[in-house]
């Protein structure tokens, strides 16, 4: 009857066998979509580790694009105009100018010509509200851009006393047309510096003169002009003029020392500001800005600061220009809207802190977690 029973059926030891023999496969099936699993995951984790590291690379390199900027400040009333001409099918005696820009409070604006098959470069100024005599002496450096990388450069110095263009005789047209020609355009850009202007100053808030000579201690010379002031002052003022007047260098044991500075006028005003008293306007903030740049000064800066965002009458991409040409970083203003008008300096863009970064990588293990777990 056992025998009976037992007939067609597989013995026990088979049945083991075979569900051994599927676990084994089941495990190595498993083992395999788990190993798959792992690497995926792996991959990920080393492309979030690349990019961290290149976030902190950028970080790193942002500090030090910063701190180098602080390092490097302008040290004179200079800027550049950038224009594309489109100049293919210029007769002789035509002309095209670029858009006028507004620096230093003159509008300025560049043209070319096509005179007598010679191609000439001009430089046009044109004051925003000029006194009666005035005169403005630049320093100009004129580059033409080629179509092989063979620019070519000219310079020369302008003196204007009356709005309009002056300028010089550059190349010959056919020069231009096979060197620098690029789809019937001319890329052309100037660097303007401002040496000396004459006829601009308005009338001085505080003195500096020689009748200050009893309560100063240092005579400082801007141009042949001279400023008696306090070292112990200034000092305190700028780390530039602490360096120069209270360090080791040879100028701080002189009772007179001469500055590189273009514009008497503007250091006047920057002075003024830095004893306290409300010197700045539209005329002159980008001059005060670029010596307080210069020196180090953040009492000038923050009035800067102040004077652009609340009584300013440029437009907001010159404010936003002098803020990121001279480090003053950003100004915000709340309006009654509850909007905030930002000037910002994009060196001071906030950087991820380390919490944000492991925040990140947080985020990204739940999402491969939830996609591949």
């Amino acid at each position: 009857m056992d025998k009976e029973d037992n007939h067609g059926k597989e013995p026990t030891y088979e049945i083991l066998l075979k569900s051994i023999q599927f676990l084994v496969e089941r495990a190595e099936k498993v083992n395999k979509e788990n190993q798959q699993k792992f690497d995926q995951l792996s991959d990920r984790l080393q492309s979030i580790e690349a990019s961290i590291s290149k976030l902190s690379k950028f970080n790193v390199d942002a500090r030090k694009s910063k701190d180098d900027a602080r390092k490097e400040p302008i040290t004179e009333k200079s800027f550049k105009l950038k224009h594309v001409f489109n100049v293919n099918r210029f007769m002789n005696g035509m002309h095209s100018f670029s858009e006028s820009e507004d620096h230093f409070n003159v509008k300025w604006r560049m043209c070319v010509e096509r005179r007598n098959n010679r191609l000439e470069f001009y430089v046009y100024c044109d004051p925003i509200a000029p006194p009666d005599q005035w005169s403005i002496r630049t320093r100009t450096e004129c580059k033409l851009f080629g179509r092989y990388e063979n620019d070519v450069s000219r310079s020369w110095e302008n003196y204007y006393e009356k709005s309009g263009g002056l300028g010089i005789d550059f190349l010959t047209w056919e020069d231009m047309r096979k060197k620098y020609l690029v789809d019937g355009k001319l890329t052309v850009e100037t660097k303007v510096t401002i040496v000396e202007t004459t006829g601009w100053a308005k009338p001085k808030i505080r003195v500096f003169d020689e009748s200050q000579k009893d309560v100063s201690d240092v005579i400082l010379v801007a141009s042949d002009t001279k400023f008696y002031v306090l070292k112990m002052f200034l000092s305190s003022q700028s780390s530039v003029f602490k360096a120069l007047l209270l360090g080791s260098i040879s100028e701080s044991k002189q009772s007179e020392v001469k500055l590189d500075v273009s514009d008497p006028d503007d250091f006047h005003y920057f002075l003024e500001v830095l004893h306290g008293e409300p010197a700045i306007d539209d005329t002159n903030v980008e001059g005060v800005a670029l010596l307080a740049d210069m020196y180090d000064a953040p009492t000038v800066i923050r009035r800067c600061q102040e004077f652009l965002l609340e009584k300013s009458k440029k437009t907001v991409e010159k404010k936003r220009e002098i803020a990121n040409q001279y480090h003053l970083g950003k100004v915000e203003k709340t309006g009654k809207s509850g909007t905030t008008t930002h000037i910002r300096n994009h060196a001071d863009l906030p950087e991820p802190t380390l919490s944000e970064m492991l925040m990140f990588i947080v985020v990204i293990m739940l999402i491969i977690w939830w996609k591949f777990g």
